[in-house]
């Protein structure tokens, strides 16, 4: 019997499961209400006859956009935060191929 056929001990490593919020969609959807709340204040709010409707959406795109972004990150680190408190501790287990692989190229 060779050395590799023998039975090894299984590896037990303790793992910490949590679910994290992903960033990316925060600041999308931030950056978005941005976007609505630059174009109530433009279109929605009476203002000065002096300036067109549009460049002030754009002044206000601007400010709002980068801030909702901003408003999106703090909401996903805050949710972040949360999950690394209620994460869950596990212990899991190594387990052998029960097949063993092949290197004959056979691919379904």
């Amino acid at each position: 019997m060779a050395p590799e056929d023998s039975p090894v001990a299984p590896e037990r490593r303790a793992v910490t499961v949590r679910r994290a919020p992903k960033y990316v969609p925060f600041l999308i959807l931030g950056g978005l209400l941005g976007v609505v709340v630059a174009a109530v204040i433009a279109y929605g709010l009476p203002g000065d006859e002096g300036y067109d409707a549009n460049s002030v959406f754009g002044f206000f795109l601007t400010f709002c956009a980068a801030g909702g972004a901003i408003l999106g990150a703090a909401v996903a680190l805050v949710l972040d935060r949360m999950s690394v408190r209620r994460a869950e501790h596990a212990v899991v287990e190594s387990v052998p191929d029960s097949v063993p692989d092949t290197d004959d190229g056979d691919r379904a």
